[in-house]
């Protein structure tokens, strides 16, 4: 079993995912991190808001911005880091960090929630250390899941898309955004959900999520691409799109 990565637990790592969520946008494009939890926040489309799990939360900001309309939102990520880093902004009101510049040169920075508009809402989120593939049973009675840049970095992702419908309300609904990139440093070749050839034609991984899914999952709409940018250093930047489902869940 691959488990993820020690990536996520690096100082340099922390501080380019603070600065993802929290600080500048940059070469036009939106922030990330609320633009999807607006995306899923206009899919609800009438339906209960009472508790939202954000899966995958990295340091936090789309669990915030879902607990602008949800009563209780948990955010749950693997790295111990990130969910200490969670627990200190909503404890103190604001994300600290040292931003890398160039070498071993930083930028100390500071972003509040009251900026943000976030002081009310941060009072309405639970962050949590754990393995999206082996949830507790207290995870449960969710009217939305949102999996945001999750799928591609999971050791078995075919396993969290088949228990997933456990946490899920009757017409709840599962976001999935993800840029689709397999890597055997995180998962297994053998568990890529798409990215090869399958019977000598393309499968995609929105071919994979669909044979997953479908047993208990409706597609709600066409797929979209959300760009995002990460900001390494002042010179380096990774920019990338991230392909955008929304699916409801079938009555039992």
């Amino acid at each position: 079993m691959n488990e993820p990565s020690g990536y996520y637990e690096s100082n340099t790592t922390l501080a380019q995912y603070l600065e993802f969520h929290f600080g500048e946008s940059w070469h036009g494009e939106a922030n990330f991190a609320k633009e999807l939890a607006d995306a899923a926040l206009g899919a609800l489309d009438g339906r209960a808001t009472c508790r939202a799990l954000d899966i995958g939360c990295a340091v936090g900001r789309t669990s915030l911005e879902l607990a602008r309309q949800f009563d209780h939102v948990d955010g749950v990520d693997y790295s111990e880091t990130f969910i200490g880093k969670c627990r200190e902004v909503v404890r103190e009101g604001v994300a600290r960090y040292a931003r890398p510049e160039e070498g071993e040169l930083v930028s100390y920075q500071e972003r509040s929630l009251a900026a943000l508009g976030l002081t009310e809402a941060a009072r309405r989120v639970a962050f949590h250390q754990g393995d999206a593939c082996k949830l507790g049973a207290d995870y449960r009675d969710y009217d939305l899941v949102l999996a945001g840049n999750l799928i591609d970095r999971l050791y078995n992702p075919s396993l969290f898309l088949e228990q997933i419908h456990e946490r899920i309300n009757a017409l709840g609904l599962l976001v999935i955004a993800s840029p689709y990139t397999w890597l055997e440093e995180y998962t297994p070749r053998k568990d890529w959900l798409g990215g090869f050839l399958k019977d000598g034609e393309p499968f995609t991984t929105l071919d994979g999520l669909k044979a997953a899914l479908s047993p208990r999952f409706r597609l709600l709409a066409e797929p979209r691409s959300l760009p995002f940018v990460i900001r390494e250093t002042r010179n380096k930047f990774q920019h990338s799109f991230s392909e955008l489902t929304i699916w409801e869940k079938l009555p039992d």
